[in-house]
Formats: structure tokens, sequence, C-alpha cells
């Protein structure tokens, strides 16, 4: 909405400007008034900007679009598709939301990532627990999805399962795809090439080094430290068709 909002506005400052230009046909005229719309840009985008609250005047564990406060993420949102172990979509449509704090944890590791030349790509974020429950019924087994009732981190706003990506989108080998259930994906798995290990290394040490922990068996999944102890919540997004 923001975007549409802001094309539809610098669309009308720019036909403003050249119907003033076609009556006056001024060269300085023009020069000047092609200024003003930069500077009109300008202000509108800052206007924009400020339209959503910072991440540091909001509490801790408040729901956020995590697009909305980076562009310098990658998303491969499995789970609003059936390529994943399911085969079958329990997401309405894909988008990657955290808590606040789990943001700035993201955000804060993928300026490290970003000093090594790659980026965060995303394969799931927050899950509401509802969700959980549809992959609960298709997959009853607590060693692939957490049981519901319980709950998982992820149902939480605290966990993410993500790899990494060059900057210009290429996809680093983990040796495994995403969702590999098998001693492959295990993080003391080294009878792997070095280069794998190497591209595990970075991802595992980077999360770690702003608060995340792995579990053993999945090179992909992190949890915020901090997280698992906040309540399993079930908001829900709103899918724009």
């Amino acid at each position: 909405m923001k975007n549409s909002f802001l094309i539809v506005l610098l669309g009308l400052v720019i036909i403003s400007c050249k119907e003033d230009a076609s009556h006056r046909g001024d060269g300085d005229t023009q020069q000047k008034e092609a200024v003003e719309i930069k500077d009109t840009i300008n202000d509108i985008s800052i206007g924009a900007k400020e339209s959503y609250p910072t991440l540091e005047n909001m509490a801790d564990s408040t729901f956020i679009r995590l697009a909305d406060y980076s562009g310098d993420f990658a998303y491969d949102m499995r789970y609003a598709t059936e390529n994943n172990f399911l085969k079958a979509q329990v997401y309405d449509c894909a988008e990657c939301y955290t808590r606040v704090k789990t943001a700035k944890a993201l955000i804060a590791a993928n300026d490290d990532f970003k000093k090594a030349g790659v980026r965060i790509r995303f394969f799931d974020c927050y899950r509401p627990n509802s969700v959980q429950y549809k992959m609960w019924k298709i997959v009853p087994n607590p060693q692939y999805v957490a049981n519901p009732v319980k709950g998982s981190i992820h149902n939480k706003g605290g966990a993410v399962d993500i790899t990494l990506e060059t900057l210009d989108g290429e996809v680093l080998d983990m040796g495994t795809d995403f969702d590999f259930f098998g001693k492959r994906a295990y993080h003391d798995m080294t009878d792997l090439p070095q280069n794998i290990l190497d591209n595990r290394k970075l991802l595992k040490e980077t999360m770690e080094k702003h608060g995340f922990w792995s579990i053993r068996t999945e090179w992909w999944h992190y949890n915020l430290s901090s997280a698992s102890k906040d309540p399993i919540a079930d908001f829900k997004w709103e899918c724009e068709h």
C-alpha cells in the first residue's frame, strides 16, 4: 500500500510539472522543476519511512514484517508452497514475521554476513500455532513436527529456518536441501567436502554471535536464546491477493 501511494503521488507531481513547463517552454524553468521533483520525491520517501515506528521504539514482543525494516534479506518460504517435506501448502501466503527482538538480532547478523559477501535466505520464520496444528495433522511425529500443544519456538516468533546466498542470489552449498531428515544434515557430520563445512561454520558461528542457538540435527534451524520462555502465539497476517 505504501509503495502504491508513492507511485500515484509521484505521478501527479510529474504531470503537474510537465503541464506547467509546456506553457512556459523555458529550459531553465524545466531544469528548476526537475530539481523540485527530486526534492518532492525525497520528501515523500522520508515521510513514508517515518510512517513505520523504528524497532527501537517498539516492545520486543511486538510482531513485525521483517521486509518492512530491511530490504537486505532473501526469501524462499517453503511452507507457502508444496515444495517441502509435508508436500502441502500450509500458509495462505508467503510472509516472514518475527518478534521485534528477533528482527533486531537477524538484522545485526545479516550485517555481518554481508561483510563476507553473503546474506540470509529464509525458509520459515514465525509460524502461527494454528499452522502448527495443520502440520501435526499431516505428520503427527515429534521427530519431524513439534507437538502443537507444547508448541515450538517458531510459534513464539523466535525461530527461523535459513540458509545463505551470495549478494547476487547464488545459494551456498550446505550439503542437503532444507528439511532433509538424515545424518548428512547434522551439525556434527564432518564427512563432507570442506566448502560445505566452511559454509555451515560461517552460518553457525555468525548466528551464535548474535544470540541464536542451533539444534544438532538441522543445519538450517536457529532459535533466539531469549525467546524460549515467550508465549505461544497465533497471530495471523493478512494476505494481499
